[in-house]
């Protein structure tokens, strides 16, 4: 969000113009308009986060499946696993499943910014499963 407040406002209002809403609600509006599914205000919002979340589950089991196939080390493998799922999850899946705008419509620095914000996912990722195999080969 800090970053989002540092861009200038011309950036922040074409990004805003371009924006149909946070990709995982529209994801999930998608989904139920699709299927019919009539949902409360809660129910789609506990949809939206759940489509949110679940992407980032999807996506964890690459860290350690590099870690383990790879020589990398771990930051190494956490920014790996953060700089592909920005390519692919939000440059690529998002707008062609018609979650977001297409990409040109927004200012270089929103491309950024997500792209920083899945290196620093990568980076968490990479901290919580290095602190689980410590706490694993530590065990009494």
């Amino acid at each position: 969000m800090k970053l989002y407040e540092m861009e200038s406002e011309q950036d922040r209002a074409r990004e805003d113009a371009a924006r149909p809403g946070p990709p995982f609600q529209v994801a999930a509006e998608k989904l139920t308009k699709a299927f019919e599914i009539q949902l409360s205000e809660q129910q789609m919002s506990r949809l939206s986060l759940a489509f949110h979340y679940g992407l980032a589950i999807q996506w964890a089991p690459l860290y350690p499946l590099l870690r383990r196939r790879t020589n990398l080390n771990p930051v190494t493998a956490g920014l790996a696993t953060g700089a592909a799922m920005s390519v692919i999850a939000d440059e690529l899946m998002t707008p062609a499943f018609g979650f977001s705008a297409p990409n040109l419509d927004y200012p270089l620095v929103t491309h950024v910014r997500g792209f920083l914000a899945h290196l620093a996912f990568g980076l968490a990722v990479a901290a919580a499963v290095e602190t689980g195999w410590t706490l694993l080969r530590n065990r009494p």
